[in-house]
């Protein structure tokens, strides 16, 4: 019987204060983008993609055009 293989190392994961003190230093396009990714689980092109019209205050939405569901088939 074999032993089961061990992972060479383990996934990095920060905590959420972690992941906040490093949000709270990033500033302007940068730091939006950051957040929005953080927040949202949205993909980075998804996010480079993003125009004010895609955004919905008023109904809390965010339209994210051209997903990697868009792509695969």
């Amino acid at each position: 019987m074999a032993r089961a293989k061990r992972p060479a190392r383990l996934p990095v994961v920060l905590t959420r204060h972690e992941v906040a003190r490093v949000l709270e230093r990033m500033e302007g396009a940068h730091g939006l983008m950051a957040r929005l990714l953080y927040g949202t689980g949205m993909r980075l092109m998804e996010c480079v993609r993003l125009r004010v019209k895609d955004v919905d205050l008023e109904r809390g939405e965010i339209l994210a055009r051209d997903g990697k569901e868009a792509r695969t088939g």
